[in-house]
């Protein structure tokens, strides 16, 4: 049985910085590309950013491009996203995925099989 579990979120100013994790289990985790998302109230899931199997290539959303920084440890089943310089319009449930693709210019959730229930970033003003 897969298990896709996130943790690090929380209430952070603006400005400052958090790191989500995520860990995966009952899968190949090295065969897998990892991704992020997030859903904000009211709006659209979008792909933040996401990463290949061997850590190789990485793609990122433009508007986190330059604050986030996606990694992994294949050893530990461990995906991060590192978020600096947060804002308010970062406020979102984040939501940690894996997957059989993986494009170094976009991000399609439908490539996604196994979904984490998400962990919530709040951004204060």
């Amino acid at each position: 049985q897969v298990q896709v579990v996130e943790s690090g979120g929380g209430l952070v100013q603006a400005g400052g910085s958090l790191r989500l994790s995520c860990t995966a289990s009952g899968l190949t985790f090295d065969h897998y590309a990892m991704g992020w998302f997030r859903q904000a109230p009211g709006k659209e899931r979008e792909g933040v950013s996401c990463i290949k199997w061997d850590g190789s290539g990485t793609y990122y959303a433009d508007s986190v491009k330059g604050r986030f920084t996606i990694s992994r440890d294949n050893a530990k089943n461990t995906l991060y996203l590192q978020m600096n310089s947060l804002k308010p319009e970062d406020t979102a449930m984040y939501y940690c995925a894996a997957g059989r693709s993986y494009n170094a210019n976009y991000v399609d959730e439908q490539w996604y099989n196994y979904w984490g229930q998400g962990t919530q970033v709040t951004v204060s003003s």
